[in-house]
């Protein structure tokens, strides 16, 4: 007999005989609970044990049933009193009881358990006895644990975090994820991932698709993208600022099938886009110093001040502009400007001196280089971002530049005091409009190169 005696423990338990069979019914129905289970009579002896119970206390039901209590050989004889106390108060409370306390193994081992237990009402419906179902309690604390811990990530974790089903549409999303896309979580859910985001959904889709597949990255990836600003609303919406994204992704499947079944990804991320930014400036920054020290280490090589100027204007394009116009003044009032050196108007090439008879340039009314001159300060002017190719190229063309300008910059050349001229930075399509932060650095190059012209002047027949 593995979970009950034959005889005398029913009569205990219940107001009727079990039918032919029943008691062997019953055993195997107990043997086949998840959970630990026992029985004590109203003297409390044992009555029934399972299989669960066997297997976590190592006590067999051969072993176990018949003994009166755990005393001596279930719980150390200090806690013996105390457990059966708490077990058998149970015949005169009503629901359920919940306790937690050691139990000892066969093999001398101590475990904690959590049992809850429940009177046995006999046929006078008096009590008869407790039947006890228990469990390790650190299975227990893990489940809460795993619990606690995952309403902690969607309660108040710091970061974003979605869960993705298998047809990559937000399946649950934590608050800081809804605030990140600019809607509230329930306008998230169910949506294709393309009607949140603008930029970077194709990444994003394509690293989804990946961890489905092959499981969980090594590493965090760092993915721009830009969060539509029609989220909210119609389908179609603009795309906003473009964010750097630290995402984290962990494939989730069932616990409970024998073979692994995709239930989705875990999708964690952090926005880093400030970080990122800084780590960005500097690096640039760093890069533009060391060009101009190249420059200036090159220059120093010049014999021919135009040269050191074209040469100085080769080192500050690279990584920051397509094309330069040097222009010179021939003339205060108006102002007149001459081009004396340029890059060449099609594929980007070394900046070069131009023979113009000293003819000024037909600059209209408002041009940006006219106004750099007059203000003695940087001008930046652009085609816009939305502008369409055939439009950017009207907008450079009328205003004297290659015709694939689309932002310009303007600095004036100054030295010792006195206004030489103007240089003029243009980016094309493929590069984003100039930055205040470019001013600087486009200033810092007009005055290397006006010291150089300004050298010639001095030097000059």
């Amino acid at each position: 007999m593995s979970a009950s005696r034959q005889s005398g423990t029913t009569d205990e338990l219940g107001p009727e005989e079990p039918e032919p069979g029943g008691a062997e019914l019953l055993a195997a129905l107990l043997d086949g609970m998840d959970a630990a289970l026992c029985a004590f009579d109203a003297d409390g002896v044992v009555t029934h044990w399972n299989r669960e119970a066997e297997r976590i206390l190592g006590w067999s039901a051969a072993e176990a049933v018949g003994r009166r209590g755990f005393a001596g050989w279930a719980v150390r004889a200090a806690d013996a009193g105390q457990v059966e106390e708490r077990l058998l108060s149970a015949m005169d409370a009503p629901g359920r009881q919940v306790h937690e306390f050691a139990l000892v193994t066969k093999d001398g081992g101590r475990v904690l358990v959590r049992m809850q237990s429940a009177s046995v009402r006999g046929g006078d419906g008096k009590p008869s006895g407790v039947y006890c179902a228990f469990s390790e309690v650190h299975a227990q604390i893990d489940l809460e644990r795993s619990i606690a811990l995952s309403e902690a990530l969607f309660e108040s974790a710091s970061w974003g975090v979605v869960l993705v089903d298998a047809d990559l549409r937000p399946a649950v999303v934590n608050e800081h994820a809804a605030r990140a896309f600019g809607v509230g979580p329930a306008a998230v859910l169910g949506r294709p991932l393309a009607d949140l985001l603008g930029q970077g959904v194709e990444e994003l889709e394509s690293a989804l698709t990946h961890v489905l597949a092959e499981g969980t990255p090594p590493a965090p990836a760092e993915m721009w993208v830009s969060v539509r600003s029609g989220a909210a609303g119609e389908q179609g919406g603009g795309s906003g600022e473009r964010r750097c994204w630290r995402s984290g992704f962990l494939r989730l499947a069932s616990p409970l099938a024998e073979e692994p079944v995709p239930l989705g990804v875990g999708w964690l991320f952090l926005d880093v886009t400030e970080a990122k930014q800084t780590e960005q400036e500097a690096s640039q920054l760093r890069f533009r110093s060391q060009q101009l020290h190249r420059a200036a280490r090159a220059t120093a090589e010049c014999e021919d001040p135009m040269e050191a100027a074209t040469v100085q204007l080769d080192f500050a394009l690279a990584g920051f502009a397509d094309h330069a116009l040097l222009d010179l003044t021939a003339g205060d009032d108006p102002v007149r400007l001459v081009r004396v050196a340029e890059t060449p108007a099609g594929p980007p090439g070394p900046c070069l001196p131009v023979a113009t008879a000293g003819i000024p340039v037909r600059y209209p009314e408002g041009h940006p280089a006219p106004q750099c001159v007059e203000r003695t300060g940087s001008v930046r002017a652009s085609a816009g971002a939305a502008a369409s190719p055939e439009r950017a190229r009207q907008w450079a063309t009328a205003r004297q530049w290659p015709e694939d300008s689309f932002h310009a910059l303007c600095a004036v050349l100054r030295s010792r005091g006195r206004t030489l001229g103007v240089l003029t930075f243009l980016r094309g399509a493929s590069r984003g409009q100039f930055e205040p932060g470019d001013a600087t650095y486009a200033e810092s190059v007009a005055s290397r190169v006006a010291t150089s012209l300004d050298l010639a002047e001095v030097l000059g027949p």
